[in-house]
């Protein structure tokens, strides 16, 4: 444990704590997301000047025009991945950000793919990664739009962009049985899960979110 982990001490744990159980609260079920969300120090993520805050219900800035997700909605995707199974085989991340999605997500796979178009975000992530000894997370430099049909197919992909549509290409890479989970809408986003059948896609609504745009292209 570095010395910035150790230094939030029990107040990290406290807070840890209560996160959970506003999580639940909230509708979470999936009690072993909520606990490998409860485990993991999720201020580590966040500049040190928003540390204390790195437990609110509450994106947070991390840079570069990006946010780390609520926890809620990082448990809710990670919820809707799953679907009811312990754990999955592949698994695609469009948008890795700080890398907080991907520890939890990293949990529950196999194989875990994060693409991320902003080098020094994705950097960042690989650091994260190293420090809490996650070994199994291949990065990629990669515009999200285009997934990364050189691995499909996934059994799950989580993007954390808003689109104003399915990229077509992600709905390609699905397994059949894989799950998109994603945000569609522009001033209004809805969090969608889109399924893939033998016969074609299902579509379903869920809440109303709000997530930066998703944007072509590297930075």
């Amino acid at each position: 444990m570095n010395v910035r982990q150790s230094g939030i001490g029990m107040t990290s744990q406290r807070t840890r704590a209560r996160m959970i159980e506003r999580l639940r609260a909230e509708g979470i079920k999936d009690e072993a997301v909520l606990e490998v969300m409860g485990s993991l120090p999720r201020h580590i993520f966040v500049d040190e000047a928003l540390a204390s805050r790195a437990y609110e219900d509450a994106a947070l800035p991390i840079g570069f025009g990006q946010t780390i997700s609520s926890p809620y909605i990082v448990a809710r995707m990670t919820e809707l991945a799953l679907a009811g199974e312990p754990k999955l085989n592949k698994v695609l991340e469009i948008g890795t950000g700080c890398g907080y999605q991907t520890a939890v997500l990293a949990k529950f796979c196999q194989e875990l793919y994060s693409v991320e178009r902003i080098a020094p975000l994705l950097e960042k992530a690989r650091a994260h990664m190293r420090e809490l000894k996650i070994t199994h997370v291949k990065f990629k430099h990669s515009d999200g739009n285009l997934g990364l049909a050189v691995v499909e197919p996934f059994d799950a992909i989580l993007m954390a962009a808003a689109a104003t549509r399915v990229p077509l290409a992600l709905k390609e890479q699905l397994a059949i049985g894989g799950r998109l989970i994603m945000p569609i809408g522009t001033s209004e986003q809805f969090l969608y899960v889109i399924e893939r059948t033998a016969k074609g896609f299902n579509e379903t609504k869920y809440e109303q979110v709000r997530f930066v745009p998703l944007l072509p292209g590297l930075a």
